[in-house]
């Protein structure tokens, strides 16, 4: 299947009076259509340039941008435009029009395209009604919440009908119950109407509980691509294990130990108490450094992180007897000092 999106040998360095940063080096990527797509990184890593470059609303320093097949950077000003109606945009602060109600919002895109106002409107009741928000139409921004807004601002993006829709940290300044109801929206809107979704962000949750597929951006470089259970699951880059090993708030417990072990629980391994009955068959303690459970794409995964005991027998042991329930046990290296 010929992906609906092609990022080919993408850089993008900025000049400035007394520096110059590369923001991306030589990025290749394909996305597919229907895809819900995550780009991750820590700040800083350049995941918002390219999603900018996608569209080019900043143009690739060298390398191209292919979308259903059309290099972006061979059309003209007018055509690239056009384009860009089937490429809509939601942000991480909204970029409500203060002065205008709701519909009128959603409207605005419309109007520029030179839709009638009778049809604009009609479609905007439409789109109020598919984000759940008919009742708000002629409320001004002020007057919502930080929920509120991003379904007005998802609302808004829709009203084009476009194909692919990015989205720039659009959950970062919201609460975690609204940005699960932001991204369940998000999730419909794709099995419903087939829009492929990009989605930029720094926080590995909300690629595990809504995208298909990931890349991890580091310090300009794609550092790891994948669909999300095999990078969760198998994480070969240092950027991607940094992202997937980090707990909630990002830190790490300083701990003592040497031989360290993490293993990945899938739906069918999640029932039986394996841990405590490998202790109780290997007739050794482990420490548990490090338990999680993560839904991805519908079905609960979970990651462990051992330390083993000293004695080497005991540690083989433990590990064989891990394998032999079928699951993934993965070595450490310098996970703890």
């Amino acid at each position: 299947m010929e992906a609906i999106i092609q990022v080919r040998d993408v850089t993008k360095t900025f000049v400035g009076k007394d520096n110059k940063v590369e923001a991306l080096k030589g990025i290749n990527l394909d996305i597919h259509k229907g895809e819900i797509y995550g780009i991750i990184g820590m700040s800083g890593a350049g995941k918002s340039t390219l999603v900018r470059c996608l569209n080019f609303l900043e143009r690739p320093t060298t390398g191209t941008v292919f979308i259903e097949g059309k290099d972006l950077s061979q059309l003209k000003e007018g055509e690239l435009r056009k384009t860009r109606t089937e490429i809509a945009m939601i942000f991480q602060h909204f970029n409500l029009l203060m002065q205008r109600n709701v519909i009128d919002n959603i409207c605005f895109p419309m109007e520029i395209k030179g839709t009638s106002r009778k049809d604009a409107v009609k479609r905007a009741k439409e789109l109020l009604e598919i984000v759940g928000l008919s009742e708000k139409a002629k409320a001004y921004p002020a007057q919502l919440s930080g929920g509120q807004k991003q379904r007005v601002a998802i609302a808004r993006a829709l009203a084009n009908n476009p194909k692919i829709l990015l989205c720039d940290e659009a959950t970062s300044a919201l609460d975690p119950t609204t940005t699960k109801a932001i991204l369940a929206l998000l999730k419909e809107i794709n099995e419903k109407y087939g829009i492929t979704i990009v989605i930029i962000t720094h926080e590995m949750a909300v690629v595990q509980e809504i995208c298909t597929h990931v890349a991890i951006v580091d310090s300009g470089n794609l550092a790891e691509t994948g669909t999300v259970e095999e990078v969760f699951s198998r994480p070969k880059s240092s950027a991607a294990r940094k992202l997937v090993f980090q707990d909630e708030n990002g830190k790490y417990e300083e701990m003592t130990g040497k031989r360290c072990i993490r293993i990945v629980f899938k739906s069918n391994s999640s029932f039986e108490p394996v841990i405590a009955n490998m202790v109780l068959a290997c007739k050794a303690p482990v420490n548990i450094l490090l338990a999680d459970t993560k839904d991805i794409g519908g079905v609960a995964h979970g990651q462990m992180i051992l330390q083993l005991p000293d004695e080497a027998v005991a540690a083989e042991k433990m590990i064989q007897y891990l394998r032999d329930r079928n699951l993934e046990v993965e070595e450490l290296k310098n996970y703890v000092g």
